[in-house]
């Protein structure tokens, strides 16, 4: 089987009120290779120039009841991929000039025109409409392919978004095994923590990493022996300065994920102190990383008020007097301030949803994983709005 190839001829459009003008061009332009429409009124090659599609139109420029160059005006505007050439004898030269500075027109050709000149400039317009054409195919097909791209890229996030919830749940999880109260208090203040960043006027991606540094606060402590973590008496020297080692355990553990790394920083520091009096390395002030101070002022808040095997939880009023009264010592001051503008009902609320979560959990005995990918992400929800 022999395939030929389909060459469509180039379609120009010629207008000229002279009928002899119009078969001399029409010839010379069929002769090489282009399919020519001839119109002696302007007003019906513009009736039919949507229909014909030219990649050229040619126009005479004095002609009965539209001129040359208010022609093409309109061609411009009905068929603005077209290339549009003046056809003009001397003595109209300076005004068809006007029109190519103007952008009306791409071209000129005297009268009487040189062949070869002639056709030289109607490749060249026809190259152009080629080109013009080409870049506006590629620049839709680069929109197209970038929106394409967008879809595929915030498909993708969602699934690290996803695999990153469960990674972190996973986390908690094996904490939870060792250590029965840490699952709900992880969760807690790691809602604390987004709340009381978003008040002092941080956005994302801190937030998230706030957040995620205060979920995994304790996950070192998969590294201290069940002896020690469970002790229910004192620690000794030995047992704390073992227990002392978790936030350097934890920081080392999510070395190891990429996108857990920006939260590692606080996993390391939530235990240092303002004053310098916390561990592992005694930093002070704006040494510890704000996430880290972010913590500690929620840290105390959970802490007093929920219950301990050893005490009663105390009420919201005594958590917000003892972080009032440690301002400038164990806590940053700012961040204390920021913390008491926060109307009580909030952080009430908070502990409610979680709280609402754990028996949701206990009731339909679901894993973590679904926990935090079911019950969980409504709460963020929330405090994202």
């Amino acid at each position: 089987m022999v395939c030929f190839d389909l060459v469509i001829a180039e379609r120009v459009l010629i207008v000229d009120d002279d009928e002899l003008i119009l078969k001399a061009l029409a010839r010379i332009l069929e002769s090489v290779g282009y399919d020519p429409r001839c119109y002696q009124d302007p007003l019906i090659a513009l009736e039919n120039i949507e229909k014909d599609r030219p990649v050229v139109v040619i126009s005479d420029f004095m002609m009965p009841g539209l001129d040359g160059i208010s022609f093409l005006k309109q061609v411009r505007e009905r068929a603005p991929g077209a290339v549009r050439i003046l056809c003009t004898a001397a003595e109209d030269f300076r005004v068809a000039l006007q029109a190519v500075n103007a952008g009306e027109v791409f071209r000129i050709i005297s009268k009487p025109w040189h062949q070869q000149e002639l056709v030289a400039t109607v490749n060249q317009a026809a190259e152009a409409a080629r080109l013009r054409s080409e870049n506006e195919w590629l620049t839709n097909e680069v929109q197209r392919q970038n929106g394409q791209l967008r879809e595929m890229n915030q498909k993708l996030e969602e699934m690290v978004r996803r695999r990153t919830q469960a990674l972190l749940e996973g986390l908690i999880a094996a904490l939870d095994y060792r250590d029965a109260e840490t699952q709900w208090h992880s969760r807690r203040v790691s809602l604390y923590a987004r709340r009381l960043a978003a008040a002092l006027g941080l956005g994302e991606p801190d937030l998230t990493v706030i957040e995620h540094g205060a979920l995994l606060h304790d996950i070192g402590k998969i590294g201290v022996r069940d002896r020690v973590l469970l002790k229910t008496g004192p620690l000794d020297s030995a047992e704390w300065g073992e227990m002392k080692r978790h936030p350097e355990l934890g920081w080392a553990l999510l070395q190891r994920v990429d996108y857990l790394r920006p939260a590692s920083q606080i996993v390391l520091q939530h235990q240092e102190k303002w004053d310098g009096s916390g561990y592992p390395g005694g930093l002070r002030g704006e040494q510890i990383v704000i996430g880290a101070r972010i913590f500690h002022v929620v840290d105390t808040l959970d802490a007093m008020t929920s219950d301990r095997p050893y005490r009663k939880a105390r009420p919201f009023t005594e958590a917000r007097a003892e972080i009032e009264r440690c301002a400038g010592t164990q806590f940053d001051p700012k961040i204390a301030a920021g913390f008491l503008k926060v109307n009580a009902d909030e952080w009430e609320r908070i502990r409610l949803d979680v709280e609402t979560v754990a028996v949701l959990a206990a009731d339909l005995e679901n894993s973590p994983r679904m926990v935090g990918d079911v019950l969980l992400d409504p709460l963020r929800k929330v405090l994202r709005n």
